[in-house]
C-alpha cells in the first residue's frame, strides 16, 4: 500500500489547497464580471443626441404666473405685448 499517497503528504499543506480553491472562485468571479461589462458595452445602443431645450417667452411668462410671481392682470398685459411684438408666437 505504499503506492497510495495522500495529497497532503506530497508537500502541499492544507491551507494551500484552501487558498487555491478561494483563488479559483475569485478568478471565475472576475472573469464573469469582465464578460458582463464587455457584453453591456458592446450591446448598448447609443442614445440620440437631445436637441437643446428652448423655452419661449410665453412659456417663461406662464411659469412666472404659475409660481405666483406676477398676477393675472400683469400676465395678460405682458402676454399681449409679447404677441404684438412677435407675430410668430401668436401662432403657437
Amino acid at each position: 500500500m505504499a503506492a497510495v499517497m495522500y495529497w497532503n503528504r506530497q508537500g502541499m499543506p492544507g491551507w494551500a489547497w484552501s487558498a487555491g480553491s478561494v483563488g479559483m472562485v475569485l478568478l471565475w468571479a472576475l472573469l464573469i464580471v469582465v464578460a458582463m461589462v464587455v457584453h453591456r458595452a458592446v450591446s448598448r445602443t447609443p442614445e440620440p443626441p437631445h436637441p437643446p431645450a428652448t423655452t419661449s417667452s410665453e412659456q417663461l411668462l406662464a411659469e412666472r404666473f404659475a409660481r405666483g410671481e406676477i398676477d393675472e392682470e400683469e400676465y395678460g398685459r405682458r402676454l399681449r405685448v409679447l404677441r404684438a411684438d412677435c407675430p410668430t408666437l401668436s401662432k403657437h
